[in-house]
């Protein structure tokens, strides 16, 4: 994973929090440009359509869609897993 700002390696371990910054540049890592969903050619720079507008793109945020670029793998996993524990749950015996 990199940061979207500087371009230098990270490692990180976890959910990224509101107040966590990049340990090189001390820039945001929880928002807009360095999230997975970022794209300044879609609608309102998101490609996530339920997302509500966020207006500074490089200040940290409460987005409830926000995948830090690169943990994309880690998220779909999660995802996955959420899917199969609830068809687990209601499958008829």
């Amino acid at each position: 994973m990199r940061c979207a700002f500087c371009k230098n390696d990270l490692s990180l371990e976890g959910a990224v929090s509101r107040t966590d910054t990049c340990p090189h540049c001390g820039r945001y890592l929880r928002c807009c440009k360095q999230c997975r969903f970022y794209d300044p050619r879609a609608y309102n720079e998101c490609k996530e359509v339920m997302a509500e507008r966020i207006v500074d793109k490089e200040r940290s945020n409460f987005c409830d869609f926000f995948v830090f670029r690169g943990q994309e793998n880690q998220h779909e996993k999660q995802v996955e897993e959420a899917k199969r524990r609830l068809e687990a749950l209601f499958k008829k015996a």
